[in-house]
């Protein structure tokens, strides 16, 4: 088995929070807080634990398998939201019903919103950093 487009399972399904499609390239983090680990004016990560840090989240597959909440999640995402800086799609290995407001009140407010799943840590460990992902409105995750 070689190449980028090999994953030890052809296909996952997340469950959906918030519904919608999603492509892109997967940034995968262990753990993280939108307060602190984001910064909300470029939409790059700032948390300097993080493997990933400085690297933009606009247009990636953000799998996060252990998201710490903040109350403050839901500000940040409006504000990733609301300048085009957001993630193609949100992946949790639990849900951050925090994180999730920012995402609705996106959509009340008739701006561009991104879909929200829950994927498991171990599910989200079989998926490659950095592999193409398609995402469809009912939660199955495939390579692109």
């Amino acid at each position: 088995m070689s190449g980028s487009r090999v994953l030890a399972f052809p296909v996952a399904r997340a469950d959906v929070v918030q519904r919608g499609a999603a492509a892109g390239r997967a940034l995968k983090i262990d753990t993280l807080s939108f307060w602190g680990g984001v910064d909300p004016a470029t939409g790059r990560l700032s948390d300097p634990a993080t493997a990933h840090h400085g690297e933009a989240l606009a247009g990636r597959v953000l799998l996060v398998a252990e998201p710490r909440g903040s109350s403050s999640s839901s500000a940040v995402m409006l504000e990733l939201l609301r300048t085009g800086r957001a993630p193609a799609a949100v992946v949790l290995g639990r849900i951050d019903a925090i994180l999730g407001l920012g995402i609705v009140v996106a959509r009340e407010m008739s701006w561009p919103t991104i879909p929200l799943y829950r994927l498991p840590a171990d599910a989200q460990a079989r998926i490659p950093d950095g592999a193409a992902l398609r995402i469809n409105a009912d939660g199955v995750i495939r390579l692109a």
